[in-house]
């Protein structure tokens, strides 16, 4: 069953569901969930015949893409079908585009495409590789490897080529807290920049293509807008400033900075990574501490390419999409859809982030950010990533101005369409939606009152008593002879993830703790959950560990997905799992 373009805007909108999917909409607006469960998903794209392309996140067998077909106009698919390659390396997976008829997608390693054949799902044409990663040496590892993808008028793909970390150092320093970053940077070669290639060009490697803007740590959400034929990204900021530097940055300041940067980006662009971040409280881009800053420090900082917006901390923007639409009221065209990932460290504050946010342009100039879509979080307050239920990731205009939105844990594509009056939309309609800007997954947190660390501690008391007082006493000063102390322990106030891994998988001595030997067994306790096991971690560095900083569930999940991957303890070897932010480190 295949319909032209022009059918498609003919066809009446299909029905909203009675409760938009979950979704908060600006008044006038419906959603109708396409499809739920298919698993996680990353972005999408629309065909002009109404089928949904989507790039899934994991490797399957069956391929690592998925196409979804209405073939009863009621807004949901009915049939779907996987298809493309099989990587190994599909967790990274993340590119969905269409572009002169060519359906274009990626993985972590390689960008392809095939050519789309009217009336068909499925493309019937070969498989062309495009881009090869060669992944080109860094003494820090590999990081921000996905692969988003834009394209311009003129026949240019464009591709990011994210930084290896946080910061430019070398392996060995780059847990160290308070060390100084390598300067000038070499990663910045081949690494923390976008490059542009040829787009009908088969067999590329990042050699053959031009660096077009560099300066970026890592983006997932890009898009051409054709409005001004300019490019536009999002740039998620560096982590771990109160991690690496307490004396600067307070735990606040470091959920809360630095900035997730909307770039718009001329060719030769330096947004100033690794020496400078945003800070969107200040309005300003500061000295990163690893080359001498302190927070207020700017030296040069006005001189790098400038955010249009500065997004709070950490929101994660992975999709961009400025409209063409002819469906939404007249302010949306040309305007800008974010998809906010949302948030993975912000602890000890709740996780921010996870909706769709809308820029609107007028004149080339963007305004004040709104909410256009809410309603993912299945926890009004979020104190983990876990908590969230649903985290906005892909963004995606159909043939007749409708919006697809895709999220990234469970495979949820919604279909949001407008069936008010367009000639009288304005603030009016946008009422409801300035205010969840208040609600707490959104708004700026309270120093204290947010703070989740006492209640986290607190919940933490109950279940250290329960599995583990037995052993280590509930004063934390074991028993003197078997059972080690926790109190004043390099193992209790040192790097959270040599305490999650003994926790999750136990240890059998010797040891020294506090300079005494200790030659026991301590069985794992990894059949408690996640968040249970961070309540006891959080407990036990608060009470015993001279008010170490909390532990986020978060990394208990990535230090159990390693170990029951057989992929070695969770340590300063493994990858950065997000970035902890970055959506293309999840761990799922």
């Amino acid at each position: 069953m295949f319909m032209q373009c022009t059918q498609i805007k003919d066809i009446p909108l299909p029905p909203g569901d009675s409760d938009n999917g979950g979704l908060f909409l600006p008044e006038g607006f419906e959603a109708v969930v396409v499809v739920d469960s298919i698993g996680p998903s990353r972005h999408l794209a629309i065909n002009d015949n109404g089928d949904i392309y989507v790039k899934m996140r994991y490797a399957d067998p069956a391929g690592e893409n998925m196409v979804l077909r209405d073939t009863t106009n009621d807004g949901k698919a009915d049939i779907q079908k996987r298809f493309g390659v099989f990587d190994q390396r599909g967790y990274y997976a993340t590119a969905m585009r269409i572009y002169n008829d060519y359906l274009y997608y990626s993985t972590a390693s390689k960008v392809m495409r095939q050519k789309l054949t009217p009336g068909k799902m499925v493309p019937e044409s070969d498989v062309e590789v495009i881009l090869t990663d060669d992944y080109r040496s860094s003494e820090y590892g590999y990081s921000h490897i996905a692969k988003p993808l834009t394209f311009d008028n003129e026949g240019h793909m464009y591709v990011p080529f994210g930084s290896p970390g946080d910061i430019c150092k070398t392996k060995a320093l780059k847990r160290v807290p308070g060390t100084l970053a390598v300067n000038p940077c070499p990663e910045l070669e081949w690494h923390a920049g976008i490059w542009r290639f040829d787009a009908n060009k088969p067999n590329q490697l990042q050699k053959d293509g031009y660096r077009y803007a560099t300066g970026i740590r890592s983006i997932v959400g890009m898009d051409w807008n054709h409005a001004d034929n300019t490019l536009y990204a999002l740039q998620h900021g560096r982590d771990n400033l109160n991690r690496m530097w307490e004396d600067l940055f307070s735990p606040w300041e470091s959920a809360m900075l630095p900035a997730e940067e909307f770039l718009r980006i001329e060719e030769g662009a330096d947004a100033g990574w690794p020496y400078y971040y945003y800070d969107q409280m200040k309005g300003k881009k500061l000295l990163n501490p690893e080359y001498g800053g302190d927070g207020i420090i700017e030296r040069d900082g006005a001189d790098f390419t400038q955010p249009l917006i500065g997004f709070p901390g950490h929101w994660a923007p992975n999709d961009l999409h400025f409209y063409q639409g002819d469906q939404f009221p007249e302010r949306y065209k040309n305007g800008a859809f974010i998809a906010f990932h949302g948030s993975t460290i912000r602890t000890p504050f709740p996780q921010s982030g996870y909706f769709v946010a809308f820029v609107p342009f007028e004149n080339g100039k963007p305004g004040a950010w709104e909410v256009f879509a809410d309603g993912f979080i299945q926890k009004e307050k979020l104190v983990d990533t876990d908590d969230a239920g649903y985290r906005p990731m892909g963004i995606a205009m159909g043939p007749d101005g409708s919006l697809y939105l895709s999220e990234s844990e469970e495979g949820k594509i919604w279909r949001v369409m407008y069936k008010g009056d367009k000639t009288n939309f304005g603030s009016e309609q946008l009422a409801l939606m300035e205010e969840r800007k208040a609600l707490p997954h959104i708004r700026t947190p309270d120093k204290i009152n947010d703070d989740l660390t006492p209640a986290r501690a607190e919940a933490g008391a109950v279940l250290y008593n329960q599995h583990c007082g037995a052993c280590h006493m509930s004063s934390g000063k074991g028993d003197g002879s078997r059972f080690p102390p926790l109190t004043g322990s390099e193992w209790v106030t040192g790097d959270q993830k040599r305490l999650i891994n003994v926790v999750l998988e136990g240890l059998q001595g010797p040891i020294k703790v506090n300079g005494k030997p200790f030659d026991g067994i301590m069985p794992p306790v990894a059949h408690l959950e996640n968040e249970e096991i961070a309540q006891i971690l959080t407990y036990v560095r608060k009470e015993f560990g001279d008010d170490a900083a909390p532990v986020s569930s978060y990394y208990v999940k990535v230090g159990r997905y390693y170990l029951e991957r057989g992929r070695g303890k969770y340590s300063d070897e493994s990858p950065e799992d997000d970035d902890t932010n970055d959506e293309e480190d999840d761990v799922d």
